[in-house]
């Protein structure tokens, strides 16, 4: 059984000032199969809001024989992450034979906080289907009803900062070739690809023919990198798995590594400065390198984004 809701009633005279939802058919809903009616929304104190209605109660908190009613909070995807909104509300049903309302709220002057991971407050047992059913009681009356609910924002404010992390969930995979020609000619140890596109970021991949660091002359080294990472704000990371491929144009039997890491703006470079022996990278015979140039495709899946909040 559900937890009996800690609320006061009381009966007014004016209609809700913010929204109205007037149902007809009302019996209809359940035999429908519509357990829950989101209204459209209305604004009030700044923000936007819908009713929610259950009109067989909330099964996913155990409510039976009532009427569950909620204000939710519309869109919080446009809500900054820690930003909190202070509400009081008020909830309506309309009594049609006296022409009134009935109010009900929680418990009387407690606000509640609206947030992100908060978005909707109510009334899980707002009135038992047996008083609701009763004709001399007026809130059923012809089948038609009407709820209705006032808004009233109290205060607002920023919790501080911190960091939301968004796992993906169907992953893209995006695919990228590149063809690095004139090896022989450059002029630096390494050289880019142009930048492309992979989950609204920007990527190069970064070959260094003759190795980088203390691989220098033995290993050929290969890295992805962030073209821009100065775009990414501070404290943002993203998690990724690439695959990076260098392609054997003669056999097909291309060389590759496959590994996750975070990319930041501090570091916007991974990948393996062990990727390949020159030696392999250079005989003729094995078709990495053919003609002064080389094929390198890129596989980047983002898995993962962190934003920071402030």
């Amino acid at each position: 059984m559900a937890a009996q809701d800690a609320t006061s009633r009381s009966s007014v005279n004016s209609p809700p000032a913010h929204y109205v939802l007037k149902v007809q058919s009302f019996s209809l809903l359940v035999k429908n199969s519509i357990e829950r009616y989101e209204s459209e929304t209305f604004e009030a104190g700044g923000y936007k809001w819908k009713l929610v209605l259950y009109p067989g109660g909330n099964k996913s908190k155990n409510v039976r024989e009532h009427i569950s009613l909620y204000l939710a909070l519309d869109d919080t995807s446009s809500l900054r992450h820690g930003w909190e909104i202070y509400v009081n509300f008020r909830l309506f049903l309309h009594d049609q034979n006296n022409d009134n309302y009935l109010v009900v709220q929680d418990t009387v002057g407690k606000e509640k906080r609206f947030h992100k991971m908060k978005a909707e407050w109510g009334i899980d047992q707002f009135i038992p289907l047996r008083d609701f059913n009763v004709v001399s009681k007026g809130y059923l009356v012809d089948d038609t009803c009407a709820f209705g609910a006032e808004v009233f924002v109290c205060k607002e404010r920023n919790t501080g900062k911190g960091e939301c992390l968004v796992m993906m969930k169907d992953a893209i995979i995006y695919k990228h070739l590149y063809e690095f020609d004139n090896l022989s000619k450059l002029d630096s140890e390494f050289c880019d690809s142009k930048p492309f596109n992979a989950g609204n970021y920007k990527w190069k991949i970064k070959l260094y023919p003759n190795g980088k660091d203390a691989e220098f002359g033995n290993y050929l080294s290969l890295y992805l990198t962030l073209a821009d990472p100065s775009a990414l704000s501070h404290g943002s990371k993203i998690y990724a798995q690439i695959t990076l491929r260098i392609l054997d144009q003669k056999q097909a039997k291309h060389h590759f590594g496959k590994a996750n890491y975070w990319f930041s703006a501090s570091c916007h470079e991974n990948g393996a400065s062990r990727f390949m022996p020159i030696s392999n990278f250079t005989n003729q015979n094995l078709g990495y390198q053919m003609k002064n140039s080389c094929l390198v495709e890129a596989e980047v899946t983002i898995l993962g984004v962190v934003d920071a909040v402030s």
